[in-house]
C-alpha cells in the first residue's frame, strides 16, 4: 500500500496510540532480565487537566522511557494522579451548588459528602489521563495508582504510626497559612503573592511613665491588638535607650484586670535601623517573623509576669475578631493560675480564652473592617503620626483567591529537620544529582533552613489522620481503631469512648511516599525491589520544596536509600512574549488545540527542541508551526523514497557501500545516532532533537537526495541499486533515532516502509565506528562547502535566484580539481552555475571567498549593480551598528537591567546577539566584494 500524499495527525494518532497500549509495549516486565529503568511520574490532580506545563514534562519524562525501551532496558514509566485534597473538595461543593443542593458538605456530614467526591472521582476523575494519552504518554497504565487508593492509603497510616513512635510526628501550637474560605491551614505552595497597593500606617505608641513615644510601621492595623512587644535593634544609637522599658498598647484593655496592657520593648536584630520607623511590632500569633522573634524570647521574664505567654490570637477560623472564649478554643493556651477566666471545651481541655484581652466593641469584626476602626481611632486620639502609599506582596489563597492569614493554631507536624539531614547528605555525596546542578544549591539552602512540616489539614478528602481521643483529650495513635482502642485501654484500665481527629493529611505527605508506595510497600514486592530507587524524576523547580525535599526524606528513612538518581529540572513555558500564561491575561495556548491543529508530534518536538537549561520556553505558535513543516518534509521524504523504488532490505550491509556519496551518509548517520544518544544520556533534550533536525533535514533531505538524484536517474544500474538500498536504510536508521520525540509520524512511517515489528520496541541504533570513512567525509564536506559558499554569495549580494553565474577557481589543488571534476555537474546545478573554470587572477567586480587553498570568484559586474550594492551594505551595516550601540548603552545601564522584568532584559540580549550577527554578515559580504 502506497504512502499517502499527506500525513493525517489526527487519525494516525488515536489509531496508533490504542494499538500500542493494546498490544502491551508500555509494560515493564518484572521477571526481565534485561536491566531496570524507572521513572515515576509526578502525580498531576485528579482535578487536573492538561496544560503546556504537563505537556513539557510528561514530553520529557516519554522521551526518555522510548529511548531507554529502544537501548533494550526494562522500563517502568510509573503513572497515577493525586487526589489533590482542597482542588477535589472545592470542585464537589461547586458542582453540587451548581445542582441546587441546598446544603453544604457540613450539613450533609462526612460520610455522604465523601461518597460523593468517590463518585465524582469515578465519573470525571480519568480526564488527565485520558489527555495524556493524546500526548503519546507510553507510561505502564495497567499499574496506575492514585493516592488514595487501597494500597497507597495503607502505606500512608503507617508511614505516619511508624513517624509518630519514632517521635518524627508530633503536635505543637504554632503559625500556619490560614485559608479564612476554606477554613484550612494550606502549604506554602498554595499560597500566592500579589503586589497590592496599600498603605503603610506609623502609629504613635506611648511609653509608660513619660512623655515619649516610639513610632511603629505597619500594613495590618488590627493585628496591633495582638501586639505583645516593640522590637528595637541593639545597635540602634536613636532607640536602644528605650529597650527595657514598656509601652501602653492603644485600643487594648485586659477584661479582666480593666487595665491597659503594657508590653516590653525588646532588643531584637529582626527589628532593621534602615526601615521604617527602626522599631517593630510583635505580634507573634499573626506574624510568621514575629513568631520567631517570640521564640528567641519566650522565656523571657517580661513575659512570663504577663497573663498570656506572649502569643495572643486575636482572629476566629473566618479571620473575625474572636468574639467569646469559645471562638478560640482549639487554639487555648495553658491558663496561669491566676488568669481569671478559663473553660473547658467539649473534650476537657482547658484553655485560656485571648478574647479576654480585647475590647468588646472590636469583637465579631471581619478583619478588614476592623483596621478601618482602628486607624480612625488611631487618628482621633492623635497617634497616628503619618500614612505611606505602599504596594507589597500580600499572601493570596491559590484556590479560595482570599488573603491568607497567618494563625496561631495547634496542628500536626513532622520534624523535617531531622529527616532533612540524610537527605542533604545524599545529594553531597552524589547519591542523587540534580541536572541542572545549579539546583543543588536551591535544594541545599532550603533543606539547611528547613522548618517543622504542618501535616495536618482541616478538609474532609483526604487521608483521615489515625489518632484518636480519650475523653480528657490524650491520643492514641494506631493503624486503624481497634489498635487505637487496645492502647486506650491500657492507658485508662478500662474501655473508653473514642473520637477520631477529623483533620486530613497534607496531599504531600502521601505523594512524599510515592516512589515506594507504588511500587507495593510496605510489603516488600518484587516491583519494588527491582525498581527501587528509580532512575530519574522530571520536574519542575516549583516543586523542589514541597515534593522532591519531601520524596528524599521519606525514602532514605524509610527505604534506607535515595528515591531516585537523577532528578532533572526542567523550565517553565511561557508566551513568546517570555510572560507567564494566564487565563486573565488571554495568553495560554491549550496543549490539546495546539495538538488538534498541528499533531502531536509537532508540539512534542518543539518543547524538547526549546528546552534549553536554564532558559524559560519562550513558546510561539510559529515555533510549532514550523515543526509540522519538519514532519512534513519527513513524510515526503519517504514517499520521495517510495517512488524512487528505495525499498527496505532486511539484509543491507551498510558497510559495503562503494558510492562515495553513499559512504558519507551511512557514516554521518552512525555519527547522528551517537551524537543524538550522548546528549539523551546528559539530559540535553533540546541539542538531542537539534541534531535529529539538522541531520534529516540538511544531510538527508537536502543534501543526500539531492546529490543522489541523478544516480538514481543514470544508467549505472550496480550505483542505482546501491542507493536506493542506502537511502532506505538510513530512513528506518532516522525513523529510529526520532522516534523517541515524534512517535507517532514515525512509527505510522515504519510500519507503511518496513513493517512487522513495532518501532517502539525495536533496537536504538548502535552502529560499528568503521562505518564512518574518513576520504568520504572529506570529499562531501568540501562539496557541501563549496555549494553553500556560493549560495550565501548570491543570496548576501542579491543575486537574482534565476541568474546562472560563473564561478572561477584560483589556486586549486590537484585533489580539489579532482573533485571538481567528479562533482561538477552537481555543483552547477545545485548551485545555478552557467561554467567553471580555472583562473590565475582575479577579475575586477567579482565576489570572492576562500574554500581551503582555492579562492571562489563570481564575477558580477554585468549581474547586480556593484556600487549600488555597496551602497546597500553600508547603509544596513550603519543600521545595525546603531541599533547594536542603543542595546549595548541599555544593558550597561544598571537601573535598567534591575528594574526592568526579566523578560525584557532578555529580549534585549537576544537582539544584541541578533544585531552581532548581522553586522558580522554585512561586514563578510562586503569584504567579499573585490575592487
Amino acid at each position: 500500500m502506497p504512502i499517502d500524499k499527506t500525513y493525517d495527525p489526527a487519525a494516525t494518532e488515536a489509531k496508533l496510540y490504542a494499538s500500542w497500549e493494546k498490544s502491551g509495549a508500555f509494560a515493564c516486565d518484572v521477571a526481565s532480565k534485561a536491566q531496570p529503568y524507572c521513572i515515576m511520574m509526578p502525580p498531576p490532580n485528579v482535578t487536573g487537566s492538561l496544560h503546556m506545563g504537563h505537556a513539557l514534562n510528561h514530553t520529557l519524562q516519554d522521551i526518555l522511557i522510548r529511548y531507554q525501551r529502544m537501548k533494550g532496558r526494562d522500563a517502568l514509566w510509573q503513572p497515577g494522579t493525586d487526589h489533590a485534597g482542597i482542588a477535589t473538595q472545592m470542585v464537589v461543593e461547586r458542582e453540587l451548588a451548581s445542582k441546587g443542593a441546598n446544603m453544604g458538605r457540613r450539613e450533609m456530614g462526612r460520610e455522604a459528602f465523601l461518597k460523593k467526591v468517590w463518585e465524582w472521582k469515578e465519573e470525571s476523575g480519568g480526564t488527565i489521563t485520558r489527555q495524556l494519552r493524546r500526548l503519546g504518554a507510553s507510561c505502564d497504565w495497567s499499574r496506575e495508582r492514585f493516592t488514595m487508593d487501597e494500597g497507597l492509603s495503607r502505606a500512608v497510616v503507617r508511614a505516619f504510626v511508624t513517624l509518630h513512635r519514632e517521635g518524627l510526628i508530633y503536635k505543637d501550637k504554632r503559625l500556619v497559612n490560614w485559608d479564612p474560605k476554606m477554613l484550612t491551614a494550606v502549604s506554602d505552595l498554595e499560597v500566592e503573592q500579589r503586589e497590592i497597593r496599600g498603605n503603610l500606617w506609623h502609629f504613635k505608641y506611648p511609653i509608660e511613665g513619660s512623655d515619649e513615644f516610639i513610632v511603629i510601621a505597619t500594613t495590618r492595623p488590627e493585628t496591633m491588638l495582638g501586639d505583645t512587644a516593640v522590637a528595637v535593634h541593639p545597635e540602634n544609637e536613636r532607640l536602644k535607650h528605650l529597650i527595657g522599658k514598656f509601652v501602653r498598647l492603644p485600643l487594648s484593655l485586659d477584661s479582666v484586670t480593666k487595665k491597659e496592657r503594657l508590653i516590653p520593648i525588646i532588643s531584637d536584630e529582626y527589628a532593621d535601623p534602615e526601615k521604617g520607623s527602626g522599631a517593630v511590632k510583635i505580634t507573634p500569633a499573626h506574624d510568621f517573623n514575629d513568631f520567631e522573634v517570640w521564640q528567641r524570647h519566650k522565656e523571657k521574664s517580661y513575659f512570663k509576669d504577663q497573663h498570656h505567654d506572649g502569643l495572643i490570637n486575636i482572629f476566629d477560623k473566618h479571620a473575625k475578631i474572636i468574639s467569646s472564649e469559645f471562638d478560640d478554643f482549639r487554639w487555648g493556651h495553658k491558663a496561669p493560675d491566676d488568669a481569671g477566666l478559663t473553660f473547658a471545651d467539649d473534650d476537657g481541655v482547658v484553655g485560656l480564652p485571648t478574647v479576654r484581652f480585647i475590647q468588646e466593641k472590636y469583637r465579631g469584626l471581619d478583619r478588614f473592617e476592623a483596621r478601618k476602626r482602628i486607624v480612625a481611632e488611631m487618628e482621633e486620639l492623635g497617634l497616628l503620626d503619618k500614612v505611606e502609599p505602599h504596594t507589597h506582596a500580600v499572601p493570596h489563597g491559590d484556590r479560595s483567591g482570599v488573603v491568607i492569614e497567618p494563625w496561631l493554631s495547634e496542628q500536626w507536624y513532622c520534624d523535617a529537620k531531622a529527616l532533612a539531614q540524610p537527605a542533604i547528605k545524599a545529594v553531597e555525596e552524589g547519591r542523587t544529582k540534580f541536572v541542572p546542578e545549579q539546583w543543588v544549591n536551591t535544594y541545599n539552602a532550603w533543606m539547611k533552613d528547613i522548618e517543622p512540616w504542618c501535616i495536618s489539614r482541616q478538609l474532609w478528602w483526604g487521608h483521615q489522620i489515625p489518632a484518636w481521643y480519650g475523653p480528657d483529650g490524650k491520643f492514641f495513635v494506631a493503624e486503624d481503631e481497634t489498635g487505637a482502642k487496645a492502647e486506650a485501654q491500657k492507658h485508662y484500665g478500662k474501655p473508653v469512648e473514642l473520637k477520631r481527629d477529623e483533620d486530613v493529611l497534607d496531599t504531600w505527605f502521601s505523594s512524599g511516599l510515592w516512589p515506594f508506595s507504588t511500587l507495593g510497600w510496605p510489603d516488600e514486592t518484587p516491583h519494588l525491589k527491582r525498581y527501587y530507587p528509580t532512575d530519574v524524576l522530571v520536574t519542575g523547580f516549583d516543586i523542589i520544596f514541597f515534593w522532591i525535599a519531601r520524596m528524599m526524606m521519606m525514602g532514605l528513612h524509610f527505604m534506607k536509600d535515595v528515591p531516585f538518581r537523577t532528578v532533572y529540572i526542567h523550565a517553565l513555558v511561557r508566551d513568546e512574549k517570555g510572560q507567564k500564561m494566564s487565563k486573565t491575561k488571554g495568553n495560554v495556548l491549550d496543549p490539546l488545540d495546539v495538538i488538534e491543529k498541528y499533531g502531536c508530534d509537532a508540539l512534542r518536538f518543539t518543547l524538547a527542541h526549546m528546552s534549553t537549561p536554564g532558559r524559560d520556553i519562550r513558546l510561539a505558535t510559529s515555533r510549532i508551526e514550523g515543526n509540522r513543516n519538519f514532519a512534513t518534509k519527513i513524510w515526503n521524504a519517504a514517499r520521495y523514497c517510495e517512488m524512487n523504488e528505495c525499498a527496505w532490505q532486511a539484509g543491507f550491509d551498510p558497510a559495503g557501500v562503494k558510492q562515495t556519496v553513499n559512504q558519507w551518509i551511512i557514516g554521518e548517520t552512525k555519527l547522528a545516532a551517537d551524537k543524538i544518544a550522548a546528549h539523551m544520556d546528559e539530559y540535553r533534550f533540546d541539542l538531542a532533537s537539534s541534531a535529529a533536525y539538522d541531520f534529516i533535514w540538511n544531510n538527508f533531505c537536502d543534501w543526500y537526495l539531492e546529490f543522489t538524484k541523478p544516480i538514481i536517474a543514470g544508467t549505472d544500474e550496480a550505483a542505482k541499486a546501491e542507493t536506493r538500498a542506502a537511502t532506505a536504510w538510513v530512513l528506518g536508521q532516522l525513523l529510529h533515532f526520532l522516534h523517541p520525540f515524534t512517535p507517532y509520524i514515525t512509527e505510522e512511517l515504519w510500519n507503511q516502509f518496513v513493517g512487522g515489528k513495532m518501532l517502539m520496541t525495536d533496537a536504538w541504533p548502535v552502529l560499528p565506528a568503521a562505518l564512518v570513512k574518513k576520504d568520504a567525509e572529506a570529499e562531501i564536506g568540501w562539496l557541501i562547502t563549496i555549494i553553500s559558499t556560493i549560495r550565501t554569495i548570491r543570496a548576501e549580494l542579491n543575486v537574482p535566484a534565476g541568474a546562472k553565474v560563473q564561478l572561477q577557481l584560483k589556486d586549486a589543488s590537484v585533489e580539489t580539481k579532482a573533485r571538481l571534476e567528479r562533482h561538477e555537474s552537481v555543483i552547477t546545478r545545485m548551485a545555478r552555475l552557467a561554467s567553471v573554470e580555472h583562473v590565475a587572477a582575479v577579475s575586477k567586480g567579482a565576489a570572492q571567498a576562500i574554500v581551503g587553498e582555492t579562492t571562489l570568484i563570481m564575477p558580477l559586474a554585468d549581474v547586480i549593480d556593484l556600487a549600488q550594492e555597496r551602497a546597500r551594505l553600508q547603509k544596513e551595516s550603519e543600521k545595525w551598528s546603531t541599533e547594536l550601540k542603543k542595546l549595548d548603552s541599555k544593558l550597561a545601564n544598571r537601573d535598567f537591567v534591575d528594574r526592568a522584568s526579566p523578560e525584557i532584559v532578555e529580549e534585549h540580549r537576544e537582539r544584541k546577539v541578533k544585531a552581532e550577527e548581522m553586522l558580522a554578515k554585512l561586514e563578510a559580504a562586503q569584504k567579499s566584494l573585490s575592487a
